[in-house]
């Protein structure tokens, strides 16, 4: 049968549903230049106010996930498990999580992107040990799996061309908020890497993409059923973006703070999210039967620095100065390392995220374009915490830079710290867990 894109738009633009055939010819067509922009950003906004139902979503994802390349892991021995994050501010879990559950037998093969916005993606965070390389070869990725148990690295090209394609046409078409378009795009990439087992880390409030948790919540159960539907052992969990994870937002700042956690001298926050999402990749690698089982392993490979071990590994596997991990005064310090003091006083109950973020980006941490060059010194580190009391004068966190003139940017981040009269309870890092 022969289709017609206006025909899919208007079908789509009237509520209707698209079918299999349907869903193929447009991604095909458009992967292979036959459809043009102005079409597809059509339909795309018509997908906007309509939605897609479960089985449409499903075969999108489907689709996108063939539209190129499909990374076989099959060589590997074993379970290959993979974590995804929506983003958010300072979040480094990947460099702790990895070595966590590797050190404990499980396999974590991951590919990662660059950061565009406040901060680094890991790629950029692995970049602040000299010598890391990011780029391996198909041969080389599937080696270090099956010899230390885990890998980070770049996406290839080649993988689902289609999401690449449409990602840059929903940024400048105003179509990025749709779930299922969300959930397709997670979910295709995830699932062309190869990994048996995903564990999604959803992230809502104001440092994330989805500000409520009902919404994350919603995301977070389309792409577990898309997962499932295309068998794969999928689980979610909702985790809090109200302030920043951790104390450090900035790529040697957050490595720095990476390797303490590894040590046990992490921050409570994220050692939490990092034991509770461990225990779940643990379970998902049939290596414990229990959450709990999970956890004491995993506190157990913190304690005994058999974590921190599996983490010199990894550095050591792909090309990095190792010796930055036993001396981390060896990582590039910012040339202006300034406190900003409170002006007030009473309890802490809010650190915008996002303001905290793009102040990081303005000190240097992040990219405002694809073409920005990240100053890896640069970002600032937390000195309070949603719940703690401060006092006028305290500091409530330090700026990095190398930049002269950031007055601005510093009352901006200043401003991000919310103060109350009435006590304030300290934030919980995870909410739910889907599966």
């Amino acid at each position: 049968m022969e289709f017609r894109m206006v025909d899919l738009i208007t079908k789509k633009r009237d509520g209707y549903a698209l079918t299999k055939e349907e869903i193929h010819f447009f991604i095909d067509g458009y992967v292979q230049g036959k459809i043009p922009d102005y079409q597809v950003s059509a339909l795309l906004m018509a997908i906007v106010f309509q939605g897609m139902n479960e089985e449409e979503t499903v075969n999108l994802t489907s689709e996108m996930l063939n539209s190129g390349d499909r990374l076989d892991l099959t060589m590997i021995k074993g379970i290959k498990v993979d974590k995804h994050s929506t983003g958010g501010v300072g979040d480094k879990t990947s460099l702790v999580l990895g070595p966590l559950v590797a050190s404990l037998g499980a396999k974590l093969a991951k590919m990662s992107g660059r950061g565009l916005g406040h901060t680094g993606g890991t790629l950029d965070k692995m970049e602040a040990l000299p010598g890391m390389r990011i780029n391996l070869s198909t041969e080389e990725f599937i080696k270090q799996v099956n010899d230390i148990g885990m890998a980070i690295v770049g996406q290839t090209a080649s993988l689902v061309p289609a999401d690449k394609k449409l990602y840059a046409l929903r940024d400048v078409t105003g179509t990025v908020e749709s779930l299922p378009l969300i959930a397709s795009s997670v979910m295709s990439k995830k699932l062309a890497s190869g990994s048996d087992a995903i564990l999604l880390d959803v992230k809502f409030g104001n440092g994330a993409f989805m500000k409520t948790k009902e919404d994350a919540i919603e995301l977070a159960k389309v792409m577990v059923k898309i997962g499932r539907a295309l068998k794969r052992d999928t689980r979610a969990i909702i985790t809090d973006m109200e302030q920043p994870l951790g104390l450090a937002i900035g790529n040697a700042l957050e490595v720095k703070e990476a390797i303490a956690t590894l040590k046990g001298q992490g921050p409570k926050d994220l050692e939490d999210l990092c034991v509770y999402a461990g225990s779940v990749m643990l379970n998902e690698a049939k290596i414990v039967d229990s959450y709990e089982e999970g956890t004491k392993l995993i506190l157990e490979a913190i304690h005994s620095g058999k974590a921190l071990a599996k983490f010199k590994e990894f550095v050591i596997a792909q090309g990095g100065d190792v010796s930055y991990v036993d001396d981390v005064s060896k990582f590039p310090v910012a040339k202006y390392i300034t406190p900003i003091i409170s002006l007030s006083e009473g309890y802490l109950k809010e650190i915008n995220a996002l303001e905290i973020g793009e102040g990081a980006m303005k000190l240097g941490a992040g990219r405002a374009t694809y073409d920005d060059q990240i100053d890896l010194s640069a970002g600032i580190v937390l000195n309070k915490k949603v719940g703690d009391y401060v006092r006028e004068g305290d500091i409530l966190c330090y700026t990095h830079t190398n930049k002269e003139d950031v007055k601005n940017v510093q009352k901006d981040i200043h401003d991000a710290f919310k103060l109350t009269k009435e006590k304030v309870q300290p934030l919980r890092v995870v909410h739910e867990y889907i599966k």
